[in-house]
C-alpha cells in the first residue's frame, strides 16, 4: 500500500495500557505519512493518547460495540489499521475503510476478506515490541523516524501535580522518587520483593538526606503502605490509588528517579523521559519492552533464559545491589 498525503486512516487498538503506549510510534508515523488519522481505543485505556498531536480524532471502542458502531458508520476511511485478533473489531475495519492492513493471526482468516493486507506475524522475541506494531504502519507506507513513546501532560496537569507535591512535603525536598512496586493481580510473578523495594528506599534516603520517596500504583498497591511509612518515617508519601491515571502521570513526570517493574506506568515513564530503573521478567525480556531513545534508562533483566522455563522464574534473582547501583548513577552525587 501507499498512502496519499490527503488520507484520511483509522487506527483501532484495543489492548492495556502498555500495549497501547507501544504503538504510538506507529500512530505517529502513520499520521506524518497521511492528511488525517483517527483511533479508536479501549474506553479505559483511551486516556494514556490524549492530547497527542499527531491523533486528529480519539474515541472508544471494544469487540462488544462494533456492532452498534457499524450501524452508524459507512466507508469513510482510504486505510484502517486493526491491531489485535478479535474478528469483530477487523470485520469493523473493513466496513468503513477502502484498504485494511492486520497481522495474519490464525483467528482472523475467516474475517475480512480481499480488502485486508494480512501481514505475517513475526516469531516471538524476534523483535522490539515497537517495531513489530511498526510492521502494520510500514505495509501501509509510512516510516518511522522517532522511535520513542509518545504521552503528553498538559499544563493544567503539570501545575496541579506540582501543587500536590508542595503540599505533602514539610519542606524543600530533593531528589524527588516514585517507585512502581507492583504490576497488575494476572501479572504478579513480574513483581520484585517488596521488601527490596523498601530496602532499596532506606538506602535511598541515607545516601541523599533531601530526598524523598513516592509509592505509585492504583488502589492493589494502598496495603503497602503501612510498611513502607514504618520504614521511612517522614520520608515517604503514599500516592498510590489518590489519583487518575493522567494525574499519576503528572507526578511522575516531576520526579527525578522512577523504579518501577514492567507495567503500565512504566510505559508512561519511559514516554515522559524521565530517569528510570526498569525491572524486567525473564517471560517479558526489557530488550524487547524498554522505552527506545531514551538515554536515562537502565534496564534490569532477569538474568534466567528464556529455556530455562521462563514464566516460572522468580524476580528475587535480581539483586539489590543491582537496582541501588543504576539509581545511584542516574541520581548523581548527592548536592
Amino acid at each position: 500500500m501507499r498512502l496519499a498525503t490527503d488520507a484520511s486512516v483509522l487506527a483501532v487498538i484495543v489492548a492495556r495500557i502498555g500495549d497501547t503506549m507501544l504503538a504510538t510510534p506507529a500512530l505517529r508515523a502513520l499520521r506524518r505519512a497521511s492528511g488525517r488519522l483517527a483511533v479508536l481505543a479501549h474506553p479505559k485505556r483511551r486516556e494514556v493518547l490524549q492530547h497527542l498531536d499527531f491523533i486528529d480524532e480519539l474515541g472508544s471502542i471494544t469487540k462488544d460495540s462494533t456492532w452498534l458502531r457499524r450501524l452508524f458508520h459507512r466507508r469513510r476511511y482510504d486505510a484502517a489499521i486493526c491491531y489485535g485478533r478479535d474478528p469483530e473489531l477487523l470485520e469493523f475495519c473493513v466496513r468503513v475503510a477502502a484498504r485494511v492492513v492486520a497481522f495474519d493471526y490464525p483467528e482472523l482468516r475467516g474475517a475480512g476478506g480481499p480488502t485486508v493486507l494480512r501481514v505475517p506475524v513475526p516469531e516471538d522475541s524476534s523483535m522490539h515490541a515497537v517495531r513489530e506494531r511498526l510492521l502494520l504502519a510500514e505495509a501501509a507506507g509510512a516510516r518511522a523516524d522517532d522511535l520513542r513513546l509518545a504521552y503528553r501532560v498538559t499544563p493544567q496537569e503539570r501545575r496541579e501535580a506540582m501543587a500536590w507535591i508542595g503540599r505533602s512535603l514539610a519542606g524543600k525536598a530533593g531528589p524527588l522518587i516514585g517507585l512502581q512496586a507492583l504490576s497488575f493481580a494476572t501479572k504478579a510473578h513480574r513483581d520484585w520483593p517488596v521488601d527490596r523495594f523498601v530496602a532499596l528506599a532506606c538506602k535511598i534516603t541515607q545516601a541523599y538526606p533531601r530526598s524523598h520517596l513516592f509509592v505509585l500504583g492504583d488502589a492493589s498497591a494502598r496495603p503497602l503502605a503501612p510498611t513502607f511509612a514504618a520504614a521511612l518515617p517522614g520520608r515517604c508519601t503514599i500516592a498510590a490509588g489518590q489519583f487518575s491515571l493522567r494525574q499519576s502521570a503528572a507526578l511522575m513526570q516531576q520526579l527525578d528517579l522512577y523504579v518501577g517493574v514492567d507495567t503500565g506506568p512504566t510505559h508512561i515513564a519511559g514516554a515522559l523521559g524521565v530517569p528510570m530503573v526498569a525491572l524486567y521478567h525473564a517471560a517479558y525480556a526489557g530488550r524487547y519492552l524498554m522505552p527506545l531513545d531514551h538515554p536515562r534508562c537502565v534496564v534490569i533483566e532477569h538474568p534466567l533464559t528464556l529455556s530455562e522455563g521462563r514464566h516460572a522464574a522468580n524476580m528475587d534473582a535480581i539483586t539489590l545491589d543491582q537496582v541501588w547501583e543504576a539509581a545511584r548513577k542516574l541520581l548523581g552525587e548527592p548536592v
